[in-house]
């Protein structure tokens, strides 16, 4: 998975950038068998609506599997105070499409209120545990995506 993107537009912004473009396109051409994992947790590619462009935009993200329930995503933005731009899309256009592994599936997203982030954050914090150390370099409170299966 990419490294969190800078806010700045300068080189490393551009480097951030070309590196999801490039994980996206070797995630989608081994379906998922390379980039489908990265500091040993699973990673999918989610695919939104951008909300001034109304372009398709594709993500890189780690996820919890919930099961029959979806998976669960977070929008840390490596601690920034504000919320990474596929997380903006999805207040937006909440209907999207996620890539795990070759399987392709419409979701709808909605942010996961106290209680339900509440029983998922421990499990985000052991899968990956700078969620935690995002969530201590900022005020905002980092929210908990589920992504649910489309009907």
């Amino acid at each position: 998975m990419a490294p969190p993107k800078p806010t700045g537009k300068g080189f490393s912004h551009f480097l951030a950038t070309r590196m999801s473009s490039l994980h996206v396109w070797i995630y989608r051409l081994s379906g998922g068998k390379i980039g489908g994992s990265a500091f040993n947790a699973p990673v999918l590619l989610l695919t939104t609506t951008g909300h001034r462009s109304g372009r398709k935009r594709t993500t890189p993200l780690l996820y919890l599997d919930l099961g029959s329930e979806g998976v669960a995503i977070v929008g840390s933005y490596g601690g920034a105070d504000r919320l990474p731009a596929w997380a903006v899309n999805l207040q937006n256009h909440p209907y999207a499409q996620i890539q795990i592994g070759s399987n392709i599936t419409r979701v709808n997203a909605t942010t996961a209120g106290a209680a339900r982030k509440a029983e998922l954050w421990p499990k985000l914090v052991a899968m990956y545990s700078d969620y935690q150390v995002y969530q201590d370099r900022t005020s905002r409170d980092i929210p908990v995506i589920l992504l649910t299966p489309a009907s």
